[in-house]
């Protein structure tokens, strides 16, 4: 039985089924089903994956912010690859570096045994190169100028200078790699719960 997330509203709303349906996907990375959270920074995609997580008993969750630097915002690829998709590739423990944004360094090791379902979070985890790997791409529909105006409300004015970088990455980026065309599920956060589109 799956394990309800810690929201009542989630028997009522777009997340409520996508538990179950991920873990009756046919596995796509080793025995791993890898499904992606994706979306505009600022769009609630931690949130969702992590309530996705909950909801599938604890499954781990590869934060793209912990292969991602100051130096390389999206130049995170050959660690996704040989920390997570590699090893889980031949049913072998995930081990990647992860980066700290104050410190400015990679100060710690993640470890993860294989698991029925791997969720991968952040912007750009439906990129590309990444994609053949995949069961199940989410995109979280928030407007880029909306999610943007959030992060920003959220990090606070002292990181207005990497917010300005990061936008026009974030642009360039998704201009030569999108991800919204390719998901398999749109979801549009209504307060607690989300309304869903295939």
């Amino acid at each position: 039985m799956i394990s309800p997330a810690p929201h009542e509203s989630d028997a009522r709303d777009g997340l409520a089924g996508l538990p179950a349906r991920l873990s009756a996907l046919p596995p796509s990375c080793g025995r791993t089903r890898l499904v992606a959270v994706d979306g505009h920074a600022g769009s609630g995609k931690s949130t969702l994956a992590g309530r996705l997580a909950a909801a599938l008993g604890g499954a781990p969750l590869v934060r793209l912010d912990d292969l991602a630097s100051h130096e390389a915002l999206f130049d995170w690829t050959d660690r996704l690859t040989a920390g997570v998709l590699d090893p889980l590739s031949r049913d072998e423990p995930a081990r990647y570096p992860a980066y700290d944004w104050e410190r400015r360094a990679f100060t710690r090791t993640v470890t993860f045994p294989p698991a029925p379902v791997v969720l991968i979070e952040g912007v750009g985890a439906g990129r590309r190169a990444v994609r053949p790997f995949l069961a199940f791409l989410v995109w979280l529909r928030v407007p880029a100028e909306t999610a943007w105006a959030r992060g920003r409300e959220r990090d606070g004015p002292e990181l207005a200078g990497f917010w300005r970088e990061w936008v026009s990455a974030e642009r360039r980026h998704f201009a030569e790699d999108p991800s919204e065309p390719h998901a398999d599920i749109l979801m549009t956060p209504r307060g607690d719960s989300y309304d869903a589109c295939e």
